[in-house]
């Protein structure tokens, strides 16, 4: 049976890699197989892949909000726009995480132009910019343009004394940050550029979906039991991750929430950050 991706090519149906995604839902094993026997059932040739999805998440859903939420991590990287800024701040509690410190949204002299960076990080002394590059759909990728267009730039601002974490500072290294894909060209040009970059599932042990995974980093954008409207009100507030939510429940509150609300969407985050 054929199905058609998100690129409009058709490629055969791949149950292993269905099944892959769900067992990264932390479905248990009954669960996966009920839900690809249902899923099965109601395909047809030329299904997309987005109907697939929507199959699967319904599935998840009713047997528990967390695995739905979990299944829909990549989703919620696109609700983070629409221009992505709270993409930005996400990408920023990533490196957090790992024990940098962070600033996001500088403008800094270069030795011929100011410029707009997203986001400035530092460790062990190295100071890093990172660019992003939000895509609203999984149709777009980014392209070797980008990097070529940020190496100039990065050229630029690193042969210029900066003050961004204390004074008298150097940029040292430059990363490329998208919630899609890099094309071959663009990670040839980067890789021999000295760029790094970093994508949904690039590198290859060490992506975003890696370090959501391992630290329990999810954008609240993934909480099944929020509205939009309510996403968007806590992204104002900047509550970025499922874990701010438990770390501060009183913020709930601000936004209006009842009780029994405020009990279900804790429930389905403590679940889902439990769920490593």
């Amino acid at each position: 049976m054929k199905i058609t991706k998100h690129s409009g090519h058709s490629v055969p149906f791949d149950k292993e890699k269905l099944k892959l995604s769900l067992e990264k839902s932390g479905a248990n094993s009954d669960l996966i197989e009920e839900s690809l026997l249902q899923i099965e059932k109601q395909m047809y040739d030329g299904i997309t892949t987005k109907e697939i999805y929507k199959l699967a998440f319904e599935i998840l859903k009713k047997a528990s909000n967390a695995h739905a939420a979990r299944y829909n991590i990549r989703l919620a990287l696109q609700m983070l726009g629409p221009a992505g800024f709270y993409f930005e701040k996400f990408i920023s509690r990533l490196y957090a995480a790992d024990g940098f410190k962070t600033k996001t949204n500088l403008t800094l002299q270069g030795k011929c132009v100011s410029h707009e960076v997203d986001i400035a990080i530092v460790k062990n002394n190295i100071i890093t910019m990172v660019e992003c590059k939000f895509h609203g759909s999984r149709d777009g990728s980014t392209d070797v343009k980008v990097p070529m267009y940020i190496l100039s730039r990065f050229n630029d601002l690193k042969v210029k004394p900066q003050t961004i974490f204390s004074s008298n500072e150097t940029i040292n290294s430059c990363i490329i940050v998208t919630n899609n894909r890099f094309t071959k060209d663009a990670q040839d040009f980067a890789n021999c550029s000295g760029i790094s970059l970093l994508s949904w599932d690039y590198p290859q042990n060490n992506n975003i979906k890696n370090k959501i995974d391992k630290g329990a980093l999810y954008p609240i954008t993934c909480l099944t039991t929020l509205s939009m409207i309510e996403k968007e009100k806590l992204l104002v507030l900047d509550q970025i991750l499922v874990k701010d939510l438990i770390d501060n429940p009183q913020i709930l509150v601000k936004i209006e929430l009842s009780d029994n609300r405020t009990k279900n969407i804790l429930a389905e985050a403590s679940q889902l950050c439990k769920h490593i």
